[in-house]
């Protein structure tokens, strides 16, 4: 397989002089009429007009003779070159690409909305040029299809998969790395280097965003009726053992059950709890 061959071609400025001596010369034949100078001069000011290019900052030029690589120029400046070679440019600064948001299923088969981000520049000039039919896209296909795997391979979330230690929603890094790697795989074919890339917009499909909005609702509900108990169970239990510690008053195993569901209702209740005073013995 070819590879990017990187060439230095003849400093264009001293051509720049060489061009304008030819000028003169060519304008003095002309003014002198001599025919045989003036034939000499106009293929000699052609051929070195014609071989000069400029290559600005992060540009680069691809050279072929009648279809056959000869290399690639990625210095910037005013250079000669044979001015038989074919040129093709390339823009060698870095550049962004914000795929369109896909419909996909992750790892449980639950519909989602992605799109990404890809900073990306090109590498290598001769794959960009020969290896690909369009460079852009490539990188738009192989995007889509890179953001599709990723998908497919984690869930969005714990809810779905406890066991999970990697999901879309919450391990933005290692999924961010996971999906670089992916794309920096794809696109060495093309000659393009992969800056960065990250995760731009996700989010479940809209046809079961309310039911899954519903699930972390009543997931979060549980998980603070779970402390609110647990500190509950606490409180009551150190109201006992304070009470008898300071052997304020005796329960019965009755008593006490009562005791327990007392504060057990007042304490996990929703709403404010309104007492209820006895003014006669424990008994009525």
């Amino acid at each position: 397989m070819k590879v990017e061959k990187i060439v230095t071609p003849f400093n264009g400025y001293l051509v720049i002089f060489l061009l304008i001596a030819t000028a003169g010369l060519l304008a003095y034949a002309i003014s002198e009429q001599q025919i045989i100078l003036i034939i000499a001069c106009i293929p000699i000011f052609i051929i070195l007009a014609k071989g000069l290019i400029i290559v600005s900052p992060n540009s680069s030029k691809v050279l072929l003779l009648f279809g056959k690589y000869k290399g690639s120029i990625k210095h910037n400046g005013m250079f000669w070159i044979n001015p038989l070679y074919t040129r093709f440019s390339y823009s060698l600064r870095a550049r962004n690409f914000e795929s369109e948001k896909i419909k996909v299923n992750d790892k449980m088969g639950n519909p989602i909305l992605i799109s990404v981000i890809l900073v990306w520049r090109v590498k290598d000039t001769f794959k960009v040029a020969f290896e690909v039919d369009n460079y852009t896209t490539f990188i738009k296909i192989q995007t889509d299809s890179a953001v599709r795997k990723l998908a497919g391979s984690f869930p969005y979330d714990h809810f779905e998969d406890e066991t999970a230690t990697i999901t879309l929603s919450t391990n933005f890094d290692d999924v961010n790395i996971a999906l670089e790697k992916e794309l920096a795989e794809r696109l060495d074919i093309a000659g393009i280097e992969v800056i960065e890339s990250r995760i731009g917009y996700l989010a479940y499909a809209p046809e079961i965003a309310h039911s899954m909005l519903r699930r972390q609702q009543a997931s979060a509900v549980v998980a603070a009726r779970h402390k609110i108990v647990e500190g509950a169970v606490g409180m009551v239990e150190s109201a006992l053992k304070l009470l008898a510690d300071k052997k304020i008053i005796e329960f019965d195993d009755d008593r006490k059950a009562t005791m327990v569901s007392n504060l057990m209702v007042v304490l996990c209740g929703d709403s404010e709890t309104k007492p209820v005073i006895n003014t006669g013995t424990l008994n009525q």
